[in-house]
């Protein structure tokens, strides 16, 4: 009796890491193919933008219609290392790790890659359910670098990016803000889009004051350093 129910703890193991085995197979063979989808079609909806309780405003618009003095200013504010990286920045990494550990202000070490695999296949959240997040971000990551490249990276973190109440992309953000689209923004105006991407929702972008105006006026001041080092170049290669 006790070698019969063995055999039979052992099937049943068997049988549970053969499902689990499937499960994640599929998973990963799924996220490859949403990946692939996405390179080439526009993401419909977010995670981010469902769970958003004042209405989805979005107008998706391609990269060679946004003014490149736009996506200097991300890289100016999010990820001076865009161009070099691999989807992740070890030093940016470490330091927020340290400046969390000392009980300094909370930072992230996230890319543009990382938050536009975060905004374009999961979701935001907080808490524990921010670390859940980790693992998937990481391969979303990966898989994004890969099969999209830099340009298309920006192309969608862009476009999916929130930039205001209910109002997602920076097409639609300029035309909120100052009331034309992304293909004219100014570098003062894209600096202000920019300064407000971490917070939308707390921050002004039209009569900015205190930390979001200084915050503009250093992006401001970075969009040429990325011009002139040529930090954006693996966007328009």
């Amino acid at each position: 009796m006790a070698r019969k129910s063995g055999t039979r703890a052992k099937s049943t193991m068997g049988r549970f890491f053969g499902t689990a085995l499937k499960i994640l197979v599929g998973a990963l063979l799924f996220s490859v193919l949403w990946v692939l989808l996405y390179a080439v079609v526009p993401p419909p909806v977010t995670f981010t933008m469902l769970a958003d309780g004042n209405g989805i405003t979005k107008d998706w618009t391609s990269l060679s219609r946004i003014d490149r003095t736009m996506v200097r200013a991300a890289i100016a504010a999010e990820d001076g290392k865009y161009c070099s990286h691999n989807g992740f920045d070890r030093a940016a990494i470490e330091q927020a790790i340290e400046r969390n550990a000392q009980g300094k202000r909370i930072r992230g070490g996230s890319t543009i890659s990382q938050q536009t695999a975060k905004n374009a296949f999961l979701w935001q959240g907080s808490g524990w359910t921010r670390y859940l997040r980790k693992v998937p971000e990481v391969w979303f990551t990966f898989l994004i670098e890969k099969i999209w490249g830099k340009r298309r990276i920006m192309e969608v973190y862009l476009n999916i990016a929130e930039t205001g109440i209910g109002t997602y992309g920076v097409e639609a953000g300029a035309q909120r803000y100052f009331k034309h689209g992304a293909s004219r923004l100014t570098p003062a105006e894209a600096a202000r889009i920019a300064a407000i991407l971490p917070l939308p929702k707390k921050r002004e972008a039209i009569s900015p004051s205190g930390f979001t105006r200084r915050y503009g006026n250093m992006i401001r001041a970075r969009i040429g350093v990325v011009a002139r080092d040529g930090l954006d170049a693996c966007v328009y290669d």
